[in-house]
């Protein structure tokens, strides 16, 4: 049941793996985590980022998606850099994160990424539902995270992140 909200990556992710979701349209301005929670009436520990992160050696350079609630941080230099096996690690900017995986930050998803390792922190799986990026600015998706096991490419990861 595709969704005129979604972009057709997401959708057509979300039809291939069979994911249970719901769609929430949302003001672009009001899309990142905290004035998206504030505005809509979800708490921090219902918000599951979607983070692309990528070693800083130039080549081969390796990318993975994360998952965290928005109550913790990634843990990036410890965590997330032995799961790459790299020396140095760091957060994906805007361009990079809009070219691998065709979406804006704010509305990143991992449904639709593909060829990427996803890292889940254990924590995103104790929530009942989770609200996350829909693929833009404009939609979120609602969803039991256990919805996310459904992946071919995702990697359940105890203390990925870390209490802010």
């Amino acid at each position: 049941m595709s969704n005129d909200l979604l972009l057709p990556i997401v959708n057509e992710a979300l039809e291939e793996n069979d994911i249970k979701y719901e769609v929430l349209e949302c003001d672009p301005s009001l899309a990142d985590t905290a004035a998206f929670c504030e505005h809509y009436g979800y708490s921090l520990n219902q918000a599951a980022n979607t983070i692309l992160v990528m070693s800083k050696k130039i080549s081969p350079v390796k990318y993975a998606v994360c998952i965290n609630l928005a109550t913790t941080k990634l843990d990036v230099n410890k965590s997330v850099r032995k799961l790459l096996d790299v020396k140095r690690i760091s957060f994906a900017d805007a361009d990079s994160t809009t070219m691998l995986s065709e979406m804006l930050i704010g509305g990143v998803t991992p449904f639709g990424i593909k060829n990427l390792p996803i890292y889940v922190d254990s924590e995103v799986l104790n929530q009942k539902q989770v609200v996350m990026g829909g693929g833009n600015r404009s939609s979120k998706l609602i969803l039991d995270p256990k919805e996310l096991k459904k992946l071919d490419n995702v990697l359940i990861v105890e203390a990925l992140a870390l209490p802010k």
